[in-house]
């Protein structure tokens, strides 16, 4: 799949098949766990209304609906659930329980289960440490499955790993929920992790587990642990990374310019968490390919990005630095020259590096103030771009408004969460794109899912996050209009899926789904 080209071409025999899985959650056709025969539903009336797995038509009303079960609402949900409580959702594997998952995981009725969404609240999206409130966030994000790639809603599972809170609050609440201990550490920690990993893939050897909102700190260290074993992956770190590298190169095609063009771009980026260093090491992968895919290239790419976190820009010169933030590190030298120093201000690098990208994953609403805005006006670029990643709505960097209002017409902006478009006056409109995970991370689930990798590959990623970009018209994109509407999102997914495991048999990683082997995958990748 070439990188730069602006229109992925697919196989049409494997988009039918797609189009066939993903359209069959439309109809109210429950399956059984087999999951391809309908179902007969011994209820009526009232008890078809209370029961959650029936009551919902989400997917007819997604653009409505989305903000409610995801991204802003979950996070409203999430600081209160303890007293919204009503009755379970998922499974919850606290640390007394160890030693006793394994028999714990076949308490669950479905003998299938498809899609686990997995957290341990440490981080619930820009909210830090709610505890066991972070099973909203797994609920939410599998509703999203369901609507978006057409998953069995009887076959999805949202998880807890409840290991405690250090979240004085929460250790006070007496309506608290969970743990009320101050959360495990080291070995004692990754111990009930990997219980829980082995217990789950003993019962359900074909899940693909998706980690959702752990803390930085354990986000980067669990997914190289597991990710070349389990079919797993960590949507706050290669989702988010994927969402943001598909907007990016969205803005290179904004600008008039060819994707290949993406490694002249100079990047700023506010934020140096799990989200923040997924999105620079994958973009510096993403550069490194276009210069060639070797060492060199991949050693010049990290030569555009200046990464400024809490402390201010991050140098070599920084004391006790985040080994994961060390490869951006800049050249305290080379910064002298630029007229910058180490822990130099957001305004500052702005002023002085006069970037193509301002991209936020700080946390820290309202962080893109006047003064930042104002210094890029002076960017190189002929349209720069805006990020302002961070979720809920209440940590956006900055609103479209502020935005347009300061640069004028002439930018792209993206958030994280959804804005209504800018009335510029004179029939002209400043977009707000959504630079939203579920445009990538059900079609990552569901293309895994389908192609039966054993492994989620870095390759396979990228090729999700190329097809994303590549999905835009350039009539759309020029108007400023690099993510589609959400409306399309079954669409989307099946492209992406399509991509992901035309990628997963590419790499020989593919062992086929439901009576079809790999080498039928194979032949269906190769037709057109």
């Amino acid at each position: 799949m070439p990188i730069f080209s602006n229109h992925v071409r697919l196989s049409s025999s494997l988009l039918q098949r797609l189009k066939r899985h993903v359209t069959a959650g439309v109809h109210r056709s429950f399956t059984t766990t087999e999951g391809n025969r309908p179902t007969i539903v011994h209820k009526r009336s009232l008890d078809i209304l209370h029961d959650p797995w029936f009551n919902k038509v989400l997917i007819a009303n997604i653009e409505e609906y989305a903000p409610v079960v995801y991204t802003p609402t979950v996070g409203l949900v999430c600081q209160n659930y303890s007293g919204l409580f009503r009755r379970p959702r998922g499974m919850y594997f606290s640390a007394e329980d160890r030693g006793e998952m394994m028999s714990m995981v076949y308490n669950w009725p479905a003998e299938q289960v498809d899609m686990i969404v997995v957290t341990d609240g440490s981080r619930v999206l820009g909210l830090g440490d709610l505890g066991v409130h972070g099973i909203g966030i797994a609920i939410g994000k599998l509703d999203l499955y369901v609507a978006a790639a057409g998953i069995n809603p009887q076959r999805v599972l949202p998880v807890m790993i409840d290991v405690g809170t250090n979240n004085g609050k929460l250790l006070k609440d007496p309506l608290y929920l969970g743990l009320q201990q101050h959360r495990l550490d080291g070995d004692d920690y990754v111990a009930v992790v990997d219980e829980f990993m082995e217990a789950v893939f003993t019962r359900w050897p074909n899940v693909i587990v998706q980690f959702e909102d752990f803390q930085s700190k354990w986000a980067f260290k669990l997914l190289q642990r597991y990710r070349n074993t389990y079919r797993m992956f960590n949507d706050d770190v290669q989702g988010t990374a994927g969402v943001a590298i598909a907007g990016l190169l969205g803005a290179v095609r904004a600008q008039g310019r060819p994707m290949i063009d993406f490694p002249k771009q100079k990047i700023v980026v506010a934020g140096a968490g799990s989200a923040g260093i997924g999105v620079l090491n994958a973009a510096r992968k993403t550069m490194a390919r276009m210069l060639g895919n070797n060492e060199i290239a991949y050693e010049s790419a990290k030569s555009q990005f200046w990464v400024v976190d809490a402390k201010g820009l991050i140098t070599e010169g920084r004391e006790n630095i985040d080994p994961d933030a060390l490869p951006f590190a800049r050249n305290l030298k080379e910064m002298d020259r630029q007229g910058l120093r180490e822990g130099a201000s957001l305004v500052e690098v702005v002023k002085q590096v006069k970037p193509d990208v301002l991209l936020g994953l700080s946390a820290v609403g309202g962080l893109f103030s006047k003064e930042v805005l104002e210094a890029l006006k002076d960017s190189t670029s002929t349209r720069p771009a805006i990020f302002a990643m961070s979720n809920p709505t209440k940590n956006a960097e900055c609103t479209p408004e502020v935005a347009f209002s300061i640069l004028g017409d002439n930018i792209i902006f993206a958030s994280g969460s959804p804005f209504r478009d800018v009335d510029l006056g004179n029939g002209r409109i400043g977009h707000c794109n959504q630079g939203n995970n579920m445009y990538l991370f059900p079609g990552i689930g569901l293309g895994t899912l389908l192609s039966g990798s054993r492994v989620i590959s870095d390759g396979m990623l990228q090729a999700a996050a190329e097809r994303l970009a590549a999905y835009m018209s350039d009539d759309e994109v020029i108007q400023g209009i690099i993510f589609p509407s959400i409306s399309r999102i079954r669409d989307i997914t099946q492209e992406v899926a399509a991509a992901v495991i035309k990628e997963a048999v590419e790499e020989d990683l593919a062992e086929g789904h439901n009576g079809m082997d790999a080498r039928e995958l194979r032949k269906l990748s190769q037709v057109n």
